[in-house]
């Protein structure tokens, strides 16, 4: 069974003061946040990753990680847009935020079509966080009664 990681990374960063937050060199070697969390996903079973993201940051994403990461991952992007809205609703004057995580995962809509867990692009889970995460999406849907990993992480 098919399963996707859906990581929120549209956030303006304002409070970061510069640059994308989410894809600033966080470890010894340049790694970036998500490639901790890609890399525990992929080994946790997940096989696509959806990036949730604006279309303005799409060339800077590519260069960061997404031609990086596709070597080892199937990936896509899904684009948070103010005007990408439920027909009826319009966007306030003024708005130039991004509508919140609840949109988000609502742009994914037609790109991810199986099932997903959903984490935050600047958040650190560790891997057992994505090998339950995998496990229970897996399980329940197969019907099986979930049952804990015998293996280490």
């Amino acid at each position: 069974m098919s399963t996707t990681l859906v990581i929120l990374a549209a956030g303006l960063g304002s409070r970061f003061k510069g640059g994308i937050k989410q894809l600033e060199p966080f470890g010894p070697n340049g790694e970036i946040i998500m490639d901790y969390s890609i890399y525990d996903a992929i080994q946790a079973g997940f096989d696509r990753v959806c990036f949730i993201i604006r279309k303005d940051i799409k060339d800077a994403f590519d260069e960061m990680i997404g031609n990086r990461i596709r070597k080892h991952i199937d990936i896509n992007y899904a684009y948070q847009e103010l005007d990408s809205l439920p027909s009826g609703y319009a966007v306030p004057n003024g708005r130039v935020k991004p509508w919140g995580h609840g949109h988000a995962v609502c742009c994914c809509k037609g790109i991810v079509n199986e099932p997903f867990a959903v984490i935050n692009a600047d958040d650190f889970y560790g891997r057992e966080a994505f090998v339950k995460m995998h496990d229970i999406l897996v399980q329940e849907l197969s019907g099986d009664k979930l049952k804990p990993r015998t293996s280490q992480l």
